[in-house]
């Protein structure tokens, strides 16, 4: 697409075909536009000069708190906490709202195919308080059994943490389901939403979460800014974990005092010009709307699926074409390193990922070392579907003789 930039080059002298998406996306032109107009033009600190660009400047960055509300469907911009990503959001509830309220025995709830991101912070907390992790079991295809969930969730609970989409098998998991078996418990949802925002309609209202977090970067934004959601009592009740400057409302020698949610969850100066980059890749997604993005997204996949399960001694990971899945599919071809899959893509002038994508608990349990990864935004066709095919019948030429 000729909006994003990027995507203009090379790769190893073919035209490049990027479906890394879901570890970051490309930028289109109105993001890089609007960071450079912010520096060009309104560059200052936000909530303390009374002149008259640090006032543009402070509009423009809760202009794109206001942005972020409305695109998740929250109540209110107070809903709203700007973070350094996903895995900022997660460990200020882990450490600010859960650690105070755990006593030994308490339970925290996750999956298995939790990205580490959604796991250690957890594992930390658990080991602070002497709370005990538990894990819901997955079906063989990666989806979640709710009657065993049920069963799981007990008065013990206090948190279930999970992944809106699993950034390995693509299972998009049941949140209002679990957010109504946690709330009967009365115990809190925190979703790992880094997967689903980007590329599909995400309602915190309609799924019921108490948090939220996802990443700009995935999200056709820029780096070092996420947004974390809470819901306004709890996050109330949440303590920040940073302390010092912008966030205060009263400091004498030997104590202080907090401004209210969100603004006492981020101390010191602001990711500025990324704030007005991540409400600019918002308004590009809203413009474009998001089923429209989740429709074109889930078209490649469905196709690049299809295709992939035509090829012989390709083994594919996550539910199947009958079931719900985000835009990614993971894979393996045969006895082939995946760092060898992605080598001879690469050649191709095809960027996957290959590894174990942050998540070495999932890959036990599945049984291997590792996969490939191709994930889709919402620039890629068909037509780049069937060159990561030809890449991967070349890798069987290669290797598989």
């Amino acid at each position: 697409m000729s909006d994003f930039p990027l995507l203009e080059r090379e790769m190893n002298g073919k035209p490049l075909i990027y479906l890394d998406n879901a570890a970051t996306t490309q930028k289109p032109l109105a993001v890089l536009q609007s960071m450079e107009q912010y520096y060009r033009t309104h560059n200052a600190n936000v909530h303390r000069g009374v002149y008259q660009i640090a006032a543009e400047a402070t509009d423009l960055y809760e202009a794109a708190r206001g942005k972020a509300a409305a695109f998740l469907q929250a109540k209110g911009a107070e809903n709203i906490v700007f973070t350094r990503g996903t895995t900022d959001g997660i460990n200020l509830v882990a450490q600010g709202y859960l650690a105070s309220r755990l006593q030994p025995g308490d339970r925290i709830l996750l999956t298995v195919a939790e990205h580490h991101s959604n796991l250690v912070p957890w594992q930390r907390v658990a080991k602070q308080r002497g709370a005990v992790l538990r894990f819901l079991p997955l079906r063989p295809d990666g989806t979640l059994d709710l009657d065993v969930a049920a069963r799981e969730i007990t008065p013990r609970t206090k948190l279930i943490a999970v992944a809106h989409i699993s950034n390995v098998l693509g299972t998009i998991h049941p949140i209002r389901a679990l957010a109504d078996l946690a709330h009967a418990a009365g115990a809190a949802v925190v979703v790992d939403a880094a997967q689903s925002v980007p590329h599909m309609p995400v309602d915190v209202q309609a799924l019921d979460c108490d948090f939220l977090a996802f990443s700009g970067h995935k999200a056709y934004g820029p780096t070092g800014i996420g947004i974390l959601y809470g819901k306004k009592d709890l996050l109330a009740q949440t303590e920040p974990v940073q302390y010092g400057g912008e966030m205060i409302d009263s400091v004498e020698l030997y104590d202080s005092t907090w401004k209210p949610a969100p603004w006492k969850f981020e101390a010191g100066t602001p990711p500025i010009a990324e704030a007005v980059g991540l409400g600019a890749a918002l308004d590009f997604l809203t413009e474009l709307g998001m089923d429209t993005v989740h429709e074109r997204v889930q078209d490649v996949t469905r196709y690049a699926y299809e295709k992939l399960t035509q090829l012989a001694g390709v083994t594919l990971y996550g539910p199947g074409l009958n079931q719900t899945r985000g835009g990614l599919i993971s894979f393996n071809v045969g006895s082939v390193h995946p760092h060898d899959v992605a080598t001879v893509l690469d050649a191709c002038g095809v960027a996957v990922r290959a590894g174990h994508h942050c998540t070495q608990p999932l890959m036990r349990w599945l049984g291997v070392h590792a996969t490939v990864r191709a994930s889709f935004g919402v620039y890629n066709t068909r037509d780049d579907v069937d060159v990561l095919v030809q890449g991967i019948q070349r890798v069987q030429e290669v290797f598989l003789p």
